[in-house]
């Protein structure tokens, strides 16, 4: 993990017992020969992953051997990206044959997982081929310990843990008829554009909403969601969320846009906030099935996947954010009637890993994935499986399904996870799926399966998601809310969670002029017939929407009238 510390910081290393990190201390002290940041970053009551980053800040090498010894019964089981032994207390970590080289100045990251008992410390000293590492010329540490620190890192961050609730999105729920019943539950923070970092047209900023989490957590653990999302270029394939940065201006991205982010998020004042960030929605996948010779191709998606811009703006962001001690980097993964086909599913995770090794970010500056975000995807299909078949045809024939692998957000979300892992991802990564708007209640909810007449009378006369096609985006006509957000509710998953607020429009239903860089998508158009996206069907959206990201009462409405479970 690309770690910039200062010395102080770094001397947090040798505090035994400590809180899960070890910092290295500043690469810039020519006199350290060497920098280890050993980050425990995972941890549950008998076992722990961890994440190491070693400098080498002495002559190159074309071969390495790091070592350390543990105060407990810390156990290494298993380990990536370096051949790992122990002998009692004593860890070896030696390179693998493709990363032996090690350059003055360069760094290499590995990982393992392992077991303990009692208490987990931080080993205290570090050697890198027979040299001690974390100190000036082999003596005692460059600084003092600092006794506060960062809060420890936990393997979900949604357990145990309150979930902020934006007062400004509160109080537009609580505005509309019966809106108070849902007005105090956790959305996400959308910083869509520059502006909104310090507050855009009246609106809280990043600091305001921080501010505020401090104040709702009180004395316990409370989770703060923001959305990562003003990539230049961004979102190739949809006008509706178009924004205000263009496909060559990367160094925008960077300097005024994540560089100020990571800069608020780090303020210490913070630290106590388990920091939740969805990292650029609607863009890795764009490059893989939106691009090339595919019916699918917007020239646009073909301009990004050439410039390389969203592969280097996600490691860029992933790579300071990951800075942040108490910052969970979730990435966006798309939703099952998107990537779930047999030749996106594989393409997508390897653009995954591709973008989570740019710019300096490594694997383990995420912690891992969020799926349907801002979409309608239903969570669980409970009428008919994707192994059934009806009148000798499999359900995967079906106009509804068209040979997807996979028929809810929940199963995809759960095996994409694991297909993330195969890529090299840390194998307790976890997911999260936006269930904001996939409830699909009211008295068009099917309960059970359709028509044993063909598979498209039995598919369509069960399903819950009541679209034209799942390829329809835009304020979905029929929607409700869905399941409501909670934490570790199924294997794999680290929380249900509302990322995209409901009641916020996904885009105009016409062309409306505005400065936040938002155009008219035809998708949002309720009288529009379709494109090779959703196989040419309407489109499925509400009449008189808003721009994207601005309050739709009608929608809302909706939403609390068709939701599942039903509002009570």
């Amino acid at each position: 993990m690309s770690r910039t510390r200062t010395a102080l910081l770094a001397a947090m290393a040798l505090v035994a017992g400590a809180t899960g990190t070890a910092f290295a201390v500043d690469p810039g002290i020519a006199a350290v020969p060497c920098t280890v940041d050993y980050k425990i970053q995972n941890q549950w009551s008998t076992g722990f992953t961890a994440a190491v980053t070693l400098t080498n800040n002495s002559a190159a090498k074309s071969s390495w051997s790091l070592k350390w010894s543990y105060a407990g019964d810390q156990k290494v089981t298993s380990g990536w990206n370096a051949k790992i032994s122990q002998s009692g207390a004593a860890v070896t970590a030696a390179n693998e044959a493709y990363n032996g080289q090690l350059a003055t100045g360069g760094s290499v990251s590995f990982g393992f997982q392992g077991s303990y008992s009692g208490s987990n410390a931080i080993p205290a000293t570090f050697t890198l081929d027979g040299v001690t590492c974390n100190v000036d010329g082999g003596g005692g540490p460059t600084d003092p310990p600092d006794p506060g620190g960062p809060s420890t890192r936990v393997n979900n961050p949604y357990e145990g843990a309150k979930v902020y609730v934006n007062p400004e999105w509160s109080a537009n729920a609580a505005a509309e008829p019966g809106g108070s019943r849902v007005a105090n539950q956790p959305t996400g923070i959308w910083l869509d554009r520059i502006a909104a970092i310090n507050g855009a047209g009246g609106k809280m900023g990043l600091r305001d909403h921080l501010d505020e989490a401090l104040r709702q957590k009180g004395s316990g653990e409370l989770v703060v969601q923001f959305v990562i999302y003003n990539l230049p270029g961004r979102d190739c394939s949809a006008l509706a969320s178009n924004g205000e940065l263009k496909a060559d201006e990367i160094g925008r991205y960077k300097t005024e846009y994540i560089d100020p982010i990571k800069a608020i998020l780090a303020d210490p004042k913070y630290a106590s906030l388990r920091i939740v960030t969805t990292v650029e929605i609607d863009s890795l996948p764009n490059l893989v099935t939106n691009t090339g010779s595919r019916p699918t191709a917007v020239p646009q998606c073909d301009v990004m996947k050439a410039n390389g811009n969203y592969v280097k703006g996600v490691g860029y962001a992933l790579n300071k954010l990951g800075d942040v001690p108490n910052v969970y980097n979730y990435v966006d993964a798309g939703h099952h009637g998107w990537i779930g086909w047999d030749d996106n599913f594989g393409p997508t995770a390897t653009i995954m890993k591709e973008a989570a090794t740019a710019e300096g970010a490594t694997v383990n500056d995420v912690h891992g994935f969020i799926t349907n975000t801002a979409n309608y995807s239903a969570l669980k299909e409970n009428n008919f499986t994707i192994d059934d078949t009806v009148a000798g045809k499999s359900v995967r024939e079906s106009k509804w399904v068209d040979w997807n692998r996979y028929l809810d957000e929940l199963s995809y979300a759960q095996a994409f996870r694991s297909r993330l892992v195969s890529a090299g991802f840390d194998s307790n990564i976890g997911m999260l799926i936006d269930t904001s708007r996939n409830g699909w209640g009211g008295t068009a909810r099917p309960t059970g399966p359709g028509a044993t007449t063909s598979v498209d009378t039995y598919v369509d006369g069960g399903r819950y998601d009541r679209r034209f096609n799942a390829g329809n985006w835009c304020n979905q006509s029929g929607a409700g809310l869905g399941e409501r957000p909670k934490a570790a509710p199924a294997a794999g998953i680290d929380a249900y969670v509302w990322m995209k607020p409901p009641g916020e429009s996904d885009g105009a239903s016409k062309q409306i002029p505005n400065d936040e860089g938002k155009g008219f998508d035809r998708m949002c158009d309720p009288t529009y017939t379709g494109n090779p996206r959703n196989n040419n069907n309407m489109s499925g959206a509400l009449p008189d929407a808003p721009l994207s990201g601005h309050w739709f009462s009608a929608q809302f409405r909706q939403l609390m009238q068709n939701a599942y479970p039903p509002l009570s």
